[in-house]
């Protein structure tokens, strides 16, 4: 589909909703406190060449040698460099996290890979998972051990922030300086998944006031400076276990507007950038030195509708609101290379992924449906968005539902009152990108959609037994089936609509390599490199 035709149907699509002035300035998720969105939150990889990406004013970027300062270009803030707390599932977070700290494992699209663990052995009923550390240091020169992972997970317990559902139930001891052992009375199949998430910190300097403005990790880089919601400067690592980054530094800039961001990557300002929206791609793919790729991703579009406000607490209503809306048409206009409808609540990468029938559009039976409900049209209702990336999708869906005239008003919120106003339940649909970087269904349904975990106003008995049945049998066909019914439950009830799958595009200068190009908008630097 061409540049004019994209935009000739949003015209028609939109319509007044293009009108509208959404409320505060530009972010998933994020936070994507849940997930990594289609370039965008809610993991990873990069690039860049020495014509392309001269570094015009300040010759700050490399040549053949592998040097230089590379610079990216990221939609998500970075507000803070502690990944356990209220920020730390959000994509910022965890995008400063891969350069700073590392994890015992990581998730790869093939498996679980060692990260501070070396190997690791897992009880057949999975209650009891036993870690060997590799020999690593962190920045400081000070070695890693068991305390510092014991330190972490139960600092994560302590804060109850968006992390800590992937470690709850666990208890850790150390018998040992290079041995951690997690026991569950349940038992945990999911562990390893759960731990993508999770950063080993110093136990020595979590006490220490400040610590994570700047603070000791044993990851590849180590941080110059960090402006919150500005840019993050790092240094290589010269200790660290993987080899030393063969680069002579990493600055990571927050640019919320997408037009900024290409503009600083066509000119060379900027090496590396994703979340290249459909209409930019033709355009960049025929501009010398510079290379696209297309990830796709672990994350769902996720639209959920707040189950504790009365106007939304029956499903038929919630269903009416999804069977209104013509995602079909809304993907196909504005994300036609990188979305396709989602049939389920997680992407097919996920363990747990299970196929649902489709919601038929049908906005004359979606008004009735609502009239019989006793519906209120005369309120006003928020779709609470953060970024740019989302925001043409969260018009097109708001102009559908006026159709049938139910009253939606997008509202963009920063970074932070986003995050706030969503665990409070302060709105009445939320927009979002929901990744699963674990690729574990435990780790995404099995921590966002309990009663417990109070993150959409849902709660259904059925689906709390069946996914607490899941996340602590160790037979995956059984994981799966469970889940499976989980899933197709919190679909029919219309927790959310769960409108696309999308794709994550990266554009770096050509001669970058070593980038990580993550499917949950999470890229990794530790290869990372300048070439011919």
């Amino acid at each position: 589909m061409s540049h004019h035709r994209i935009h000739r149907r949003l015209a028609v699509l939109l319509g007044a909703a293009a009108l509208l002035a959404t409320a505060c300035g530009g972010d998933d998720g994020g936070t994507n406190d849940d997930a990594g969105n289609n370039g965008n939150g809610e993991n990873t990889s990069e690039n860049e060449g020495d014509d392309a990406n001269s570094g015009d004013d300040n010759g700050d970027n490399g040549g053949g040698d592998g040097g230089g300062i590379v610079t990216v270009a990221s939609q998500r803030p970075i507000t803070t460099l502690d990944p356990h707390g209220d920020m730390g599932a959000d994509l910022g977070t965890q995008l400063a996290g891969r350069a700073i700290f590392e994890r015992l494992v990581g998730a790869t699209d093939e498996g679980y890979e060692p990260e501070l663990a070396a190997e690791w052995t897992v009880s057949d009923d999975a209650t009891e998972w036993e870690f060997t550390l590799r020999e690593s240091t962190f920045s400081d020169g000070t070695p890693v051990t068991s305390a510092d992972v014991v330190a972490s997970i139960e600092r994560i317990q302590e804060l109850e922030g968006p992390v800590s559902g992937n470690v709850a139930g666990l208890e850790l001891e150390a018998p040992d300086d290079s041995t951690v052992v997690f026991t569950s009375e349940a038992g945990n199949p999911a562990l390893l998944g759960q731990l993508a998430n999770v950063w080993i910190v110093p136990a020595a300097h979590l006490d220490d006031e400040g610590f994570f403005a700047d603070p000791i990790g044993s990851g590849p880089y180590t941080v110059d400076s960090f402006t919150p919601e500005g840019t993050l400067a790092l240094s290589p690592n010269p200790d660290y276990w993987g080899g030393e980054p063969a680069v002579d530094g990493l600055e990571i800039e927050f640019i919320p507007e997408i037009a900024a961001r290409m503009t600083a990557l066509r000119t060379g300002e900027v090496d590396l950038t994703w979340g290249v929206p459909d209409d930019q791609v033709p355009a960049l793919e025929s501009e010398g030195g510079l290379v696209l790729e297309t990830i796709p991703s672990n994350a769902t579009y996720t639209m959920w509708i707040n189950s504790s406000r009365d106007a939304f607490a029956d499903a038929e209503v919630r269903r009416a609101l999804w069977q209104a809306v013509n995602f079909e048409e809304i993907i196909e206009a504005l994300h036609p290379e990188t979305g396709e409808l989602a049939d389920s609540i997680i992407a097919p990468p996920v363990l747990g992924y299970s196929p649902q029938d489709p919601v038929a559009y049908d906005p004359e039976a979606a008004r009735a449906a609502l009239e019989d409900a006793g519906f209120d049209f005369d309120a006003t209702y928020e779709l609470q968005l953060r970024g740019e990336e989302f925001r043409e999708f969260a018009q097109a869906v708001s102009s559908e539902l006026r159709a049938i005239g139910v009253q939606v008003e997008p509202v963009e919120k920063e970074p932070g009152v986003w995050l706030e106003d969503l665990l409070a339940l302060n709105w009445d649909i939320n927009l979002q990108s929901v990744s699963v970087p674990s690729l574990d269904a435990a780790t995404n349904v099995g921590r966002l959609y309990p009663c417990a975990a109070e993150r959409t106003g849902y709660c259904n008995e059925e689906v709390d037994r069946l996914l607490a049945e899941a996340d602590s049998v160790a037979d995956r066909e059984q994981r799966e089936e469970l889940y499976a019914q989980a899933i197709e439950i919190i679909w029919n009830d219309a927790v959310g609509m769960f409108p696309m799958f999308p794709q994550v595009v990266y554009a770096y200068q050509d001669g970058l390599t070593g980038v990580d190009l993550d499917p949950s908008s999470v890229p990794g630097f530790a290869g990372l490199s300048y070439g011919d």
